[in-house]
């Protein structure tokens, strides 16, 4: 059969099938899996992300997991997100902190047994935020051990964990990846920026000196205090901080110390903290007599 008469023929009968051209347009979307006439935002909105999410580019579905971070509270986000941890690509697993995020409570054991076994650290930091932000302190372990280089006491972490985390070259590709974001000090401009092209672990160590500050084991106010001596300023200066959120007047001996520091920016930091820690210690606030 010719192929104008074949097409013509396929036309009628479609249009017999349907009824009348009217629902033969009507049904069009389904058919071709175009937009339906109408469709509600909401539903072209799920159909964005989902379409996102099952992109072939591991960088197009970790953009679409990132984002179901701002679903706070919505089950079908969490379940995507969840389904985001088993992905293949850890660029897509290392953005399922977006759960913490949502606050997905049921996400917690899934997220614990990611920080627990996964092998890549960018993976194990994010599960570490998330599970630290769901109200689990097995996240600070992580943080800790970036910032030390150790394993804390009775922590959940692996050996290998233990070694990945002590790999300058991996922690050095997750700072670029992500950790300079986490980063209290950004905004310090070229300084700052020359610092981190010459030693790019240190703001990732930095990073968890920020974290640590919210960890009310006095393990990690100890990890602090000796991060205070720190030969990297940008770790001196985010243990300064954090020791200085702590609240505890009882930390402000290692921080006086450095009210002297050569970098301007630690010593900045230092007298502060300094401030602060003695204006709560006069308010009964801090731990010092």
């Amino acid at each position: 059969m010719e192929p104008a008469r074949h097409s013509k023929l396929l036309g009628r009968v479609a249009l017999a099938a349907l009824g009348s051209p009217a629902v033969m347009i009507a049904a069009f979307p389904l058919l071709t899996g175009a937009p339906a006439l109408g469709q509600r935002p909401v539903d072209k909105a799920w159909t964005t992300l989902q379409s996102g999410l099952a992109e072939k580019a591991a960088d197009q579905r970790a953009a679409a997991v990132r984002v179901l971070g701002l679903l706070q509270g919505n089950a079908k986000a969490a379940d995507f997100a969840l389904t985001a941890l088993g992905d293949e690509k850890p660029e897509v697993r290392s953005v399922t902190d977006a759960l913490g995020q949502m606050q997905a409570k049921s996400a917690l054991p899934r997220l614990v047994e990611t920080v627990k076994t996964d092998k890549e650290v960018s993976v194990v930091m994010a599960g570490a935020r998330a599970v630290i932000a769901l109200g689990d302190p097995l996240g600070y372990a992580v943080y800790y051990a970036i910032l030390t280089g150790q394993k804390k006491t009775g922590a959940s972490l692996l050996e290998s964990q233990k070694k990945m985390l002590n790999d300058p070259r991996k922690l050095a590709e997750f700072g670029f990846e992500q950790g300079i974001g986490f980063v209290p000090f950004g905004g310090m401009g070229d300084g700052a920026f020359k610092a981190l092209t010459k030693d790019d672990v240190s703001p990732v160590r930095a990073a968890a000196a920020e974290i640590l500050a919210r960890d009310p084991d006095p393990k990690s106010a100890e990890a602090l205090t000796e991060a205070a001596s720190d030969k990297s300023w940008i770790v001196r200066a985010a243990a300064r901080d954090a020791l200085a959120c702590r609240g505890d007047s009882s930390l402000l001996p290692p921080i006086e110390r450095r009210l002297s520091d050569e970098k301007d920016v630690v010593r900045h930091t230092a007298a502060a903290a300094v401030i602060r820690l003695q204006d709560e210690a006069a308010r009964g606030g801090g731990k010092r007599g």
